[in-house]
């Protein structure tokens, strides 16, 4: 995958590493950058930032990035004085980051990725077999009913038919995600699995959390120690390591393809009912909205979104067309995948709580 430059410091902020990437000062950039925004943003953007073509394009525009990364619920304890604008990745932490830095309205939302699931194509197929999941050749999709029957019922892989030609399958059946706590792709998974498990209804109230809290606690506590980002997760999955069913954001798996990696094992299971990330700008100043809306519009930078996978808002056929290559493997139009409206913020934070115990 495309490395992450300039990294400069590591610094430990209230229960997370937040590490800065300096982008542009060690690729010989020569852009005419005028304007130094630091940024504070969900780890799944840094190489789109860290990118050399992203820092030029900036730079063209006036600007220089300084960001730093950081799981995007754990952001509301950092202490953003003297930050331009926080990124997190989807929009429930961002409203709570413009209540508290009484942000103004509308909030930037340059792009959006849905959460996928990757597999190895043994487990793929096993789960095709046994009914949770339909499959294509290198794509699928994740029947999250049937699978949250399984996870209820604590079934293991010895449990499914033709899992035993697979060494690496055994034990509880179950997907690996992020710490909900701290991670948005793992409080977004609770938030489409506990639509899923209350019959299509949003939970609103503490009565609609202690209805699924049982299962909740279950997919997060089968899973033990959790990363705090999907970055490190899907790292994992790529090197041949961890669970062999792992959530992560359509956009890393986008931006894999686009390097033309061998990927020859690799299945992507869209949840029937997922969530998307809408990757959210909550500007802190004048210089940090203009960045955000500036992401939003350029289509330069639009076109350098979609090569790192990301969905630019307001016109599906930038990404169908970029990733036409890759229809084998992307649901480019999101077909046949249903939407889960998000909690608010406050009723996430009280899933993800009662969800780790």
């Amino acid at each position: 995958m495309r490395r992450i430059v300039g990294i400069v410091l590591a610094v430990l902020l209230i229960g997370g590493v937040v590490v800065a990437v300096a982008a542009g000062r060690d690729n010989g950039d020569t852009g005419t950058a005028t304007k130094t925004v630091r940024a504070v943003i969900g780890s799944e953007k840094a190489e789109f930032f860290g990118d050399p073509d992203v820092v030029k394009a900036l730079a063209t525009k006036g600007y220089t990035v300084k960001a730093e990364t950081s799981g995007s619920w754990a952001m509301e304890g950092l202490d953003l004085k003297g930050y331009d604008l926080a990124f997190p990745s989807s929009q429930a932490p961002a409203d709570e980051l413009a209540a508290k830095y009484k942000a103004r309205q509308p909030l930037p939302v340059p792009f959006y990725s849905p959460l996928v699931v990757v597999a190895h194509r043994g487990a793929a197929e096993v789960l095709a077999a046994n009914g949770l999941a339909a499959l294509e050749k290198h794509r699928g999709t994740l029947k999250m009913a049937a699978y949250l029957d399984a996870a209820a019922e604590d079934r293991t892989w010895q449990q499914l038919t033709g899992a035993d030609k697979y060494g690496e399958l055994t034990g509880t059946l179950y997907l690996a995600s992020t710490d909900p706590e701290s991670s948005n792709s793992g409080a977004l998974y609770l938030a489409a699995a506990s639509y899923v498990a209350a019959g299509g209804k949003v939970a609103a109230s503490d009565a609609d959390v202690d209805r699924t809290a049982p299962l909740m606690r279950k997919l997060v506590t089968v899973q033990g120690a959790q990363q705090s980002s999907t970055d490190a997760t899907f790292r994992d999955f790529v090197s041949g390591a961890g669970n062999p069913l792992v959530l992560v954001y359509e956009s890393q798996v986008a931006a894999l393809l686009s390097e033309q990696k061998s990927v020859d094992d690799l299945v992507v299971l869209y949840p029937d009912t997922t969530a998307n990330s809408d990757h959210t700008v909550v500007p802190l100043t004048d210089d940090g909205r203009a960045l955000g809306e500036l992401l939003s519009t350029d289509p330069g930078l639009r076109e350098l979104a979609v090569r790192h996978g990301f969905r630019p808002q307001g016109s599906a056929a930038e990404f169908t067309r970029a990733t036409a290559a890759h229809a084998e493997y992307l649901n480019q139009k999101l077909t046949g995948i249903r939407q889960a409206p998000v909690p608010t913020s406050e009723v996430l934070h009280e899933m993800a709580r009662r969800a780790r115990g």
